[in-house]
């Protein structure tokens, strides 16, 4: 049955909504989107008028959609070159969903949603439901075709994991504008004591290149080898302009509602650097330098005022 323009309007309408759950169950932009227009031809091949509660079914039907993606996804992983991290999502991207509460906020993390990896697909799902969107146990047992005990059971186990990651702490732009300043001063310093200062103890730094872009395959952890790494990371050299095709400029913005640095190679966007944020300081630093994992965050920075660089290294 073909669809009338009110029919693809409510769809329309809902699609920021999709994305955003999507984006949070499969930490994959691209793959979110694609998920959501799957759940389009199914809306398109529905018999739309026995579709009582139109938001209610589209959810379900991406929810589950995503479900089975995750399923072959973790057997993908497995080969995956390297370490994997969550496709970064730059601030004002309406994949972003909600942000009225800080559960909201923080289930986009890239923290959080590097947590969210070791659940099963189905405590992924209710976590995300319950804590971004604030979904009742009860709808999300039909969405997930489970029964409401058992919803809750996938939620408290969800929450103890995800709670048993570290905490990140809120702050609001100043202060990350002023993190980021100190952290790329002491990067560009050529010296690591600056960056232990700055770092927890047990800090780690994560990169993903994806097997296209040089990225080392083990953390480096503690707070002396991820400032060695740091400094080595900014330290100009003639083979990383080669690399990257000429001289970076490092920019401040928000990535997933933490402070991050974008890296720019003329006009391209090359890498996005998401800082994990506690009381103690950084406790992560997460690269992401995959091309194919940059798209969306590229075309947004394409379209937005980014203003001047913070430096420029290589």
């Amino acid at each position: 049955m073909a669809l009338t323009v009110h029919d693809v309007d409510r769809f329309e309408a809902a699609r920021p909504r999709l994305e955003a759950i999507a984006y949070r169950l499969l930490g994959s932009a691209s793959e979110a989107e694609d998920a959501v227009q799957e759940t389009f031809l199914r809306w398109q091949a529905a018999d739309i008028e026995r579709i009582e509660v139109p938001e209610a079914w589209l959810t379900k039907v991406l929810t589950n959609l995503c479900l089975n993606q995750l399923t072959s996804a973790r057997a993908r992983r497995e080969t995956y070159v390297g370490q994997w991290l969550p496709e970064p999502v730059l601030a004002g991207d309406p994949m972003l969903g909600p942000a009225d509460t800080a559960e909201q906020r923080e289930s986009v993390s890239y923290a959080v949603l590097v947590l969210l990896e070791r659940l099963s697909p189905k405590e992924r799902a209710v976590y995300v439901l319950r804590e971004a969107f604030d979904y009742p146990h009860r709808e999300i047992a039909e969405i997930l075709d489970i029964s409401e005990a058992a919803s809750q059971q996938l939620h408290h186990r969800a929450k103890k994991h995800v709670a048993a990651g570290k905490a990140r702490r809120e702050i609001d732009e100043s202060a990350a504008r002023r993190i980021i300043d100190e952290f790329l001063a002491a990067a560009t310093s050529g010296r690591t004591e600056p960056l232990i200062k700055l770092l927890t103890e047990d800090a780690v730094s994560v990169g993903d290149g994806g097997g296209k872009v040089p990225a080392r395959a083990k953390a480096y952890e503690g707070a002396l080898a991820v400032a060695k790494f740091l400094r080595g990371l900014f330290k100009p050299a003639p083979a990383k302009r080669k690399l990257l095709g000429g001289s970076a400029d490092l920019y401040a913005t928000y990535a997933n509602g933490e402070p991050a640095v974008v890296v720019v190679v003329d006009d391209r966007v090359v890498g996005v650097m998401c800082l994990e944020v506690t009381e103690e300081g950084i406790a992560a630093v997460r690269n992401q330098v995959n091309p194919d994992k940059l798209e969306r965050a590229a075309r947004q920075w394409a379209a937005t005022d980014h203003g001047e660089p913070l430096a420029r290294v290589f």
